[in-house]
């Protein structure tokens, strides 16, 4: 269907296109920029332009895809790094040099890089839709080849994969590909989701010992300026144990994603010892990419996410940062001029924010596989005010929540996580694997020292009234552990061997800092005077 545009406002375009439905997408102008359908109005749609529209003019073409906004899902996605809309960026570049033109795409594929086909099924097969038809080897997994449609195999090939050839045919006429599209706001589905948790390591010992996160779960960590949010993020995105990592840059710094990009290249998976790229896939959309593409870039992420959570793996998703891709939505709904909800949000943007929460959990795959999807999302409240609608939003549907505190920031405390202000509703689900598989000690540990931490706070302003000398010796010495558990246990070193720590080694920290101060405390109730003690500690 054909069209032509009627009206520009910025990215927004009205165009008299008949025939469209809410979400379709639309090529406008003769350099055929992509848009999506977001209103529909008596003689006129209103379309969302994923890209610049300078240079668009009033009567130029305007043409109906017949389709959604897609992803491409299939081998090859590993290791590669796209924009919002999965166009891939080394091939632009390769192509178009380093700044993307509008209307452009990349003529060269990246589905399929020379995979190798093993089929694992045979012709006079029946085959149902989920199931695999066999697979390929792709960097340090293995990536099984999904049937999209149900049928009786009559030929499936094994060889060097062709994204252009199919890998089955059925007895009906119809193809299956190694690869399929699929729309980026329709969940992927699955037969149930599931309700057991295992603990999701990521290496950061305030976050595995005080508040852990769940496999399948879903995490926040809003903070304000300099709190170290990014630097946090790109941390677990480099040593949590995740088959795969799923990391969307939205409206980042363009700097920032480059410096993670290059870690990335040259670090290794402390767990398989492999590149880390070769597990990641990247979705870029930086603060001077058009703002449309942002608010899509999250759902382009967590599409991919989703695909490799079906093939039966544990995912994590990792976005930096939803409060700009809610700033996106805020920009978007005011120029369709929508009812304005607090702070100038839209008023659906808690129910937004719910529904992308709710693609993450443990499910049970079409092919009885068990795959899980992680998001732990960062947010960037404006001056650090928690009570803003994103972060309240994020509050009502999260499962864990770590706050990051500029006192602890400002002190050189990282990460600095706020631990009186921080939860995990995880908590008791996951205690029972760390005490089955790491020791039995770990839950009465936690608790020993979140008891230490929490009586150093009443102590503190104790001290601001009497001083330290008027705290009786028992209390001096409990203020020196918590001192040494801050210093030593919960602040860790981004950049050095520190960075990462594994549960066996994170107890082990813990226990000989809490075994140190009950053999002081004994010798205190022997009478030793506490500068003798503390003396010979240090």
């Amino acid at each position: 269907m054909n069209g032509r545009v009627i009206g520009i406002s910025g990215p927004t375009v009205s165009v008299e296109l008949a025939g469209l439905k809410l979400y379709d997408r639309v090529t406008v102008g003769h350099a055929r920029m992509t848009g999506e359908v977001v209103r529909i109005e008596k003689g006129r749609s209103i379309v969302q332009v994923y890209e610049s529209t300078r240079g668009l003019s009033v009567g130029e073409p305007a043409v109906a895809t017949g389709t959604q906004l897609t992803v491409r899902l299939g081998p090859g996605l590993l290791g590669r790094m796209f924009d919002g809309l999965q166009r891939p960026l080394e091939s632009l570049y390769a192509e178009f040099g380093p700044f993307i033109q509008a209307g452009r795409e990349s003529s060269r594929s990246w589905i399929a890089r020379s995979l190798h086909f093993v089929p694992v099924k045979k012709p006079g097969d029946s085959i149902r839709i989920g199931e695999a038809v066999g697979y390929v080897e792709e960097g340090p997994i293995r990536h099984h080849v999904l049937a999209d449609q149900a049928g009786v195999i009559d030929r499936i090939r094994e060889g060097e994969l062709d994204p252009q050839s199919p890998v089955v045919s059925l007895s009906d006429g119809r193809q299956i590909f190694s690869f399929h599209d699929w729309p980026v706001r329709v969940p992927r589905p699955y037969r149930r989701k599931l309700t057991h948790f295992e603990p999701l390591v990521t290496g950061q010992r305030c976050i595995d010992f005080l508040f852990p996160l769940a496999r399948g779960g879903s995490a926040i960590f809003p903070g304000g300026f300099g709190t170290g949010k990014t630097i946090l993020e790109q941390t677990i995105a480099k040593f949590a144990q995740a088959d795969i990592v799923v990391y969307v840059g939205c409206g980042e710094r363009g700097n920032e994603m480059a410096e993670m990009l290059d870690d990335f290249t040259h670090l290794a998976d402390p767990w398989t010892k492999r590149p880390l790229m070769s597990r990641t896939i990247v979705a870029v959309n930086t603060s001077n990419m058009p703002v449309a593409a942002r608010e899509a870039s999250i759902y382009t992420a967590v599409t991919m996410a989703e695909y490799y959570r079906d093939l039966g793996y544990n995912v994590l998703l990792l976005a930096d940062s939803l409060s700009r891709w809610a700033e996106a939505l805020r920009e978007i709904s005011s120029a369709l001029e929508e009812m304005p909800g607090e702070e100038g949000y839209p008023t659906y943007l808690s129910s937004r924010i719910a529904g992308f929460f709710a693609r993450a959990g443990a499910v049970e795959t079409l092919d009885g596989r068990t795959g899980s999807l992680t998001m732990i999302l960062s947010i960037s409240p404006p001056g650090g005010d928690f009570t803003e609608p994103v972060t309240q939003a994020c509050l009502r549907t999260t499962g864990s929540f770590f706050m990051l505190d500029t006192d602890l920031a400002h002190r050189r405390h990282f990460p600095a996580i706020n631990w009186f202000q921080s939860f995990s509703l995880y908590e008791r689900d996951v205690s029972a694997h760390f005490e089955e598989r790491v020791s039995q000690e770990w839950s009465a540990l936690r608790q020993q020292t979140r008891t230490f931490l929490q009586k150093e706070a009443s102590l503190r302003e104790v001290v601001e009234i009497v001083g330290t000398e008027g705290l009786q010796d028992a209390d001096r010495l409990l203020m020196k552990t918590t001192e040494e558990i801050r210093r030593n246990f919960l602040v860790q070193n981004a950049y050095t061997e520190d960075a990462f720590s594994s549960p066996e080694q994170t107890l082990e920290r813990i226990r000989q800092i809490l075994k140190r101060h009950a053999a002081a405390s004994e010798r205190l109730e022997k009478g030793e005077l506490l500068d003798n003690v503390l003396k010979e500690r240090a």
